[in-house]
């Protein structure tokens, strides 16, 4: 049997809004290709070698002068480590900074393979509700009241404050500021996955955890999956200088020469031509169509008493049904109308969520194909629940 190219596998007949991946036609093949070449001749040899255990210095100025503009703060140049991507980031830090036995606080619901990721190490996970506001501050506050009496030791919370994935929404200013302030007081690591911080469309992004905190109390894990292409496997952390040479003198780091080295030095060639600036532009004005035709669908075909998220930003909106429905068991009739959702519960862990929820992802197919699957899944709710009541 061949074996597949690419993670994503779309059925025959079937738009698959399960899977949270860019349009193919988005992916800027030709200003890499060049930005490639361009890093070749600027740095010879030099970019096919062994690179600074940190990452490429252009890349690392690079991410300094953009977060200049899309947060609150820069950070200094020894505040930033170079990674393959988010996960990559939280694997390093579960590895480098967390004990057998210790606790990591993960929000309910969140990213389903970051709690995958989590379950890799000998940790364990709690999770914490969050509701239309985000995380609920209070509940983490409760979280680690009874883990330390229970006698662990609560040591990261795993969060996606802006534009979170599954739910699309932002965690409010003030828990924001609450959020943090807490794990100040309370010695916790705050975590903060910042995939979709360039996708935001109602204007600018909040500001992040990571620039609102003490140094030592919160990570930042960016990528370039979503504002780039996921296969050049580049992302950075922002943390405090002591955190950050913790993971660049690591056994990873120090013994491969850095994270991405080539990849990373064309990265930064791409952001020195301005196509990094300007892509993200097209990024943001696409997928903003594509948010507005999906909500616009969902109000226009969804059975009565149906609540969803309006996200400011990111690749998702989250959907509610009304009671008498279980996402799990509507996906076999969904897709034999032609749609694939991601179901509710698969973004709780093990814990109970998320049964009358699904995740619908609008970024990778074009406004008038998320009008047809929208009008598909609500076909067949409608059928199912016309069948259940006769």
């Amino acid at each position: 049997m061949a074996l597949s190219l690419m993670e994503f596998m779309e059925r025959a007949g079937v738009t698959e809004l399960a899977w949270g991946h860019p349009d193919p036609r988005f992916l800027p093949v030709r200003a890499l290709r060049a930005a490639a070449d361009r890093a070749l001749r600027r740095y010879g040899p030099g970019a096919l070698g062994y690179g600074r255990s940190a990452g490429p210095p252009p890349l690392i100025e690079m991410v300094r002068s953009r977060l200049a503009k899309v947060d609150a703060r820069s950070p200094a140049a020894d505040e930033v480590v170079i990674t393959a991507g988010s996960s990559q980031g939280l694997d390093q830090i579960a590895t480098l900074l967390m004990d057998p036995g210790d606790v990591a606080l993960v929000e309910a619901p969140t990213y389903h393979l970051a709690i995958k990721l989590l379950r890799d190490h000998p940790v364990q996970l709690v999770p914490v509700p969050s509701d239309g506001r985000g995380l609920r501050v209070d509940a983490v506050a409760e979280a680690i009241r009874r883990v330390r009496a229970d006698g662990g030791r609560p040591r990261i919370l795993y969060t996606v404050p802006t534009f979170n994935n599954p739910t699309g929404l932002s965690l409010s200013g003030r828990r924001r500021r609450e959020l943090v302030a807490l794990a100040e007081r309370e010695s916790v690591l705050i975590v903060e996955d910042d995939a979709y911080r360039e996708l935001s469309y109602d204007g600018p992004p909040p500001p992040s955890l990571w620039s609102m905190g003490r140094p030592g109390t919160v990570i930042r894990l960016g990528t370039f999956s979503k504002s780039i292409a996921p296969g050049l496997r580049v992302g950075y952390m922002t943390a405090d200088a002591p955190t950050i040479s913790r993971f660049a003198d690591g056994g990873l780091l120090d013994s491969g020469g850095g994270i991405s080295h080539f990849t990373g030095l064309v990265v930064a060639e791409y952001f020195r031509a301005g196509d990094y600036v300007r892509d993200v532009e097209r990024l943001r004005a696409a997928y903003r169509k594509r948010r507005d035709r999906m909500l616009g669908a969902l109000e226009r075909h969804m059975p009565k008493g149906t609540r969803w998220t309006r996200p400011a930003g990111g690749y998702f909106i989250w959907v509610t049904l009304p009671p008498r429905f279980d996402t799990r068991e509507e996906q076999p009739a969904a897709v034999r109308h032609g749609i694939g959702f991601a179901h509710g519960r698969t973004f709780f862990g093990d814990t109970p969520g998320g049964a009358q929820s699904l995740r619908l992802a609008f970024s990778r197919y074009p406004p008038a194909t998320l009008e047809k699957a929208v009008r598909r899944l609500a076909a067949s709710l409608q059928s199912r629940s016309t069948r259940r009541s006769g």
